[in-house]
């Protein structure tokens, strides 16, 4: 039978693999798909051209589909994220000269202590502190302001948005003091001399989304059949993803000049969290830097909708209640349920939690016997509870 063709739009960073692997190691195929990749430069070209019904589906950050939700983006017809593609895969990085002078005055990069971090940096860095971030909607800004903001107080900042494949460009012409961005873009300021790692992501926040399925909620009621194909398909290679040992496969993978375009071991460093952390060599491992499957990372939890919903509501004058209330019903929880329950997908026995709670990876009920959810623990102690479960 001839494939079905689907259009997916996605940006390129090492969190856009299930695409990538769905398409190239056949998992597409097998549900009856042909995967056509469309690699995009900005994060709001992927949202517009699904709009437009240009593509079928978008790799997406998690909080856009929140901010579509909340009416603070363009006139689009509702956006809907069926499923997570990642969790953590995020650095903080600092300039060369920024990280010189963190140096001078003690600090020593262990890359683990995001309280140090944050006295650290604010010690060193001038009264404005500039730092780029993939898009005024994204799991890095909130992170970034997270973080800093639970450190206070410290010089003023000033968040500038950066594609991420430009963050190296846009440090070297003196435009950011720091950024935030997923891999392999920090890695490649650090081979480029141009900055150092100053924390994974997952120092601030041990689990955080960063990428989701999205797809127009009118194709998902239209056309359920593909719908659950292509959730199917991406959860298989998230699955394969999060085998350890496909990790260099995944790598080479990746770096095909069709797709990232860049050598097979700078991909690898995001993949398996081994990290060189500055220009002289210096690495650091970080144990599930990225997770693509494991603990329910693909899990769409409504609790997050309302957790993003909240902090985006506060900073535009918006009532965080019916926020809240309008996101989580973007959140699909039922169409993960519904199409990847036959795939032995295990499925927690609500939509919502505490977010934040849980310091270790723990095993929890399950709707058929046992599931185990990673940790998600923020540095400073922050549990988010949602005022109902949606």
């Amino acid at each position: 039978m001839p494939l079905t063709p689907l259009r997916l739009g996605y940006v390129p960073l090492i969190d856009a693999a299930p695409l990538i692997v769905a398409r190239e190691l056949g998992f597409a195929a097998e549900e009856g798909l042909e995967f056509q990749l469309l690699r995009l430069g900005a994060w709001a070209q992927a949202r517009d051209m699904l709009g437009a019904g240009l593509i079928e589906a978008a790799h997406m950050l998690v909080p856009m589909p929140v901010a579509q939700a909340l009416g603070l983006g363009p006139a689009l017809p509702d956006l809907d994220l069926v499923m997570f593609l990642s969790q953590g895969g995020q650095a903080v990085a600092v300039s060369a000269a920024l990280a010189a002078r963190m140096r001078e005055q003690g600090h020593d990069f262990d890359f683990r202590d995001a309280r140090k971090a944050a006295r650290a940096l604010h010690r060193a860095a001038p009264d404005r502190l500039r730092v780029g971030v993939p898009f005024h909607f994204s799991t890095q800004l909130e992170l970034i302001r997270h973080w800093l903001g639970a450190c206070g107080p410290g010089p003023a900042l000033e968040v500038v948005t950066v594609p991420p494949p430009l963050m190296a460009e846009s440090m070297a012409a003196g435009e950011v003091d720091a950024f935030c961005v997923g891999e392999p873009w920090a890695s490649s300021a650090v081979d480029r001399g141009l900055a150092a790692l100053l924390l994974p992501g997952t120092a601030i926040w041990a689990s955080p989304p960063e990428k989701g399925l999205v797809l127009r909620r009118d194709f998902t009621e239209g056309q359920p059949q593909v719908t659950g194909a292509l959730m199917r398909a991406v959860w298989r290679a998230g699955r394969w993803l999060d085998e350890p040992e496909n990790r260099d496969t995944a790598a080479e993978i990746l770096s095909r000049r069709e797709y990232l375009d860049l050598p097979a071991e700078l991909a690898e460093r995001g993949l398996t969290g081994r990290l060189q952390v500055t220009p002289s060599g210096e690495i650091r491992h970080v144990p599930d830097f990225i997770a693509f499957h494991a603990g329910a990372a693909n899990f769409p939890w409504k609790s997050l909708a309302a957790f993003f919903a909240q902090r985006i509501a506060l900073r535009h004058g918006l009532e965080p209640g019916p926020a809240m209330e309008k996101a989580m019903a973007h959140f699909r929880t039922d169409l993960y349920r519904q199409h990847l329950r036959a795939a032995g997908a295990a499925l927690p026995g609500a939509s919502a939690r505490l977010e934040g709670a849980l310091a270790q990876d723990r095993e929890v009920a399950a709707e058929k016997g046992q599931m185990i959810l990673r940790a998600d623990a923020f540095f400073d102690g922050t549990i988010f509870e949602p005022p109902f479960a949606g």
